[in-house]
């Protein structure tokens, strides 16, 4: 395994599983968040944005969190060894959601000048957090199924089923 894709809800916890995948395998780390937001939560240009992904996956080695389907799949999964989808309850996601949020702590997955803020942006990404799994999910899916159906998929759900899967990795 030298090139996964994790996918799953903003706090479900992509960001620390790259990183201990990364870390466990020896492989370089792209989290999406950084190449796409530009400071003051700016969206930058899709083909700047598509540059900076094609640049990051070109290697032989990495894990990428994120889930930009309709940007980046077919960018991304055609390479891929492993998808991971991480199926984290929708309440665990809101919790570390606004816990991180208010605890405002930087963040390795945050590009510079992107601070997490509680205000009413905030309250409309609670919305998205809430609504994932039957808004932004299916289409994530059914984009995943139409570039790249070859790819094998994990799905994990809580941190036993989490850490048997990182256990397997050895490192």
């Amino acid at each position: 395994m030298q090139r996964v894709v994790i996918l799953g809800n903003s706090g479900s916890g992509k960001s620390t599983l790259a990183r201990e995948i990364g870390h466990r395998l020896s492989l370089p780390v792209v989290h999406l968040d950084t190449l796409f937001w530009e400071p003051g939560w700016i969206e930058p240009d899709n083909e700047i944005f598509r540059e900076r992904v094609r640049q990051s996956v070109a290697g032989d080695a990495w894990v990428c969190e994120g889930n930009y389907s309709r940007r980046t799949f077919d960018l991304r999964l055609p390479r891929a060894d492993l998808v991971v989808w991480l199926d984290t309850p929708r309440v665990v996601c809101i919790k570390r959601v606004i816990l991180r949020s208010a605890l405002n702590k930087p963040r390795a997955d945050l590009p510079a000048g992107c601070t997490e803020r509680l205000d009413k942006a905030f309250l409309g990404f609670l919305k998205f957090v809430w609504n994932y799994d039957w808004v932004n999910r299916p289409s994530i899916e059914a984009n995943r199924l139409a570039i790249a159906p070859q790819v094998p998929v994990v799905r994990l759900c809580g941190a036993r089923q989490i850490s048997r899967f990182l256990d397997g990795l050895g490192g």
